[in-house]
C-alpha cells in the first residue's frame, strides 16, 4: 500500500489539531490509531506463514492474502463531454463517473445518488469511506454535507487520482478528508479490525464495467467487521449479470440485512447492507427522505419507495 503524499502533511499537523477539538475523544483516539497504521508497512508474507494456528487464524490469512504482491495493469484514464457534463473513462465507452460542469458538488448520476441512501438511517456519521473514487461524487458530496465527519476515499489507480483532482474538482486532501493510493482489498482488511466506519460506499469496477471487481463472501465479511455498530454499506452491483446473484449471496452471508433498489440507467443496481438490527419504520423513512431532499436535493423519497418495495 502507498499514500498520497498529500495525505501525509494533514496528517501530521491539522489531524492533530482536529484530533483535539472535536467531540468524541474515544472514537478519535481509535480513528488516529487506524490511521497510524494505515501508514506503517505491514508484516511480511513469511511473519504471517510463521504464526501460529488460534482463533484469529482466519483474519491473519485475510492479512497475508491481502499483503501478496500484485501484479498491477492499469487500464487508460480517458474523458468525454457531453451538454455539459463530463464523464469518465477507462479506455473504453463505460462510464465509470460524471460531473455536470458548473455543479460540480452535485451528484449527477442517478446510482451514485441512491449510494447515499444510508442517510436514511444515520443523520451523524463520524466516518464516511468510499471504496473506488470514480469521479469523487461520493467523496465531494460527504465532504461538504458532513462537516464534523472525517472521509476517506480508497483509489488504486493514481491516474484516476491525479484526473480527479485537476478535472472533477476533488479538493486537497486536509484534516477531514483523506485520499489513500491503496488497494480496496488491502485497506478494508486493515479496517476490519477496528471498526469505526458508519457508512461505507463500495463501487468497484475495472475497465469492462460488468460487475465489482471484489466479490468474495472474505471480502464483505471484513466490510461488515470494518462498520461501527449500526454501520451501513452501499455498494453499486449489476443487475443483469452473472455477478449480481453471487454478490447479494456474499453479502447475505457476512451482513445481518441486505435490501437491493431498484435498477437504474443500464443496469445499475445498488443494494444496502446493515450491521446489526435495522427498524424499518416507514413513516420515519419518509419524514427523514423529506429531510434530506430539503437540505440537498437529492431524490430521497424515491429510495424510501425502493426499500419498501423491496421489503413486500
Amino acid at each position: 500500500m502507498s499514500i498520497c503524499a498529500k495525505c501525509v502533511a494533514p496528517l501530521t499537523g491539522g489531524w492533530a489539531r482536529y484530533h483535539s477539538a472535536s467531540a468524541g475523544r474515544t472514537f478519535l483516539v481509535r480513528l488516529a490509531r487506524f490511521i497510524h497504521i494505515m501508514l506503517i508497512r505491514r508484516k511480511s508474507i513469511e511473519a504471517q506463514a510463521n504464526t501460529k494456528a488460534g482463533p484469529n487464524r482466519r483474519r491473519q490469512q485475510l492479512e497475508a492474502d491481502a499483503s501478496k504482491p500484485r501484479k498491477i495493469k492499469y487500464a487508460p484514464v480517458t474523458l468525454s463531454e457531453l451538454e455539459g457534463v463530463r464523464y469518465l473513462h477507462f479506455g473504453t465507452e463505460w462510464v465509470q463517473g460524471a460531473m455536470r460542469i458548473r455543479k460540480p458538488d452535485w451528484i449527477e448520476l442517478e446510482y451514485a445518488q441512491q449510494m447515499m441512501a444510508w442517510m436514511l438511517f444515520n443523520r451523524d456519521p463520524r466516518h464516511i469511506v468510499q471504496l473506488g473514487l470514480g469521479t469523487g461524487a461520493l467523496t465531494k458530496f460527504s465532504y461538504r454535507q458532513f462537516a464534523q465527519a472525517q472521509v476517506t476515499a480508497v483509489e488504486l489507480n493514481p491516474a484516476v487520482i491525479t484526473i480527479c483532482h485537476s478535472m472533477f474538482k476533488l479538493p486537497e486532501p486536509d484534516e477531514r478528508l483523506m485520499i489513500l493510493e491503496s488497494d480496496a482489498m488491502d485497506f478494508i482488511v486493515h479496517a476490519a479490525s477496528h471498526g469505526i466506519i458508519d457508512a461505507l460506499q463500495v463501487d468497484l469496477y475495472d475497465a469492462t464495467a460488468r460487475g465489482p471487481v471484489l466479490d468474495t463472501p472474505e471480502f464483505y465479511q471484513a466490510c461488515y467487521d470494518s462498520l461501527a455498530d449500526g454501520g451501513v454499506m452501499t455498494v453499486n452491483l449489476f443487475g443483469d449479470h452473472p455477478s449480481y446473484a453471487k454478490n447479494l449471496r456474499a453479502m447475505e452471508y457476512a451482513f445481518d440485512t441486505v435490501v437491493s433498489l431498484p435498477e437504474v440507467h443500464d443496469g445499475n443496481v445498488v443494494a444496502l447492507a446493515f450491521k446489526g438490527e435495522v427498524r424499518f419504520d416507514f413513516p420515519e423513512l419518509y419524514a427523514r427522505a423529506a429531510l434530506i431532499e430539503t437540505q440537498t436535493k437529492l431524490p430521497a423519497k424515491s429510495w424510501v419507495n425502493g426499500i419498501k418495495s423491496a421489503l413486500q
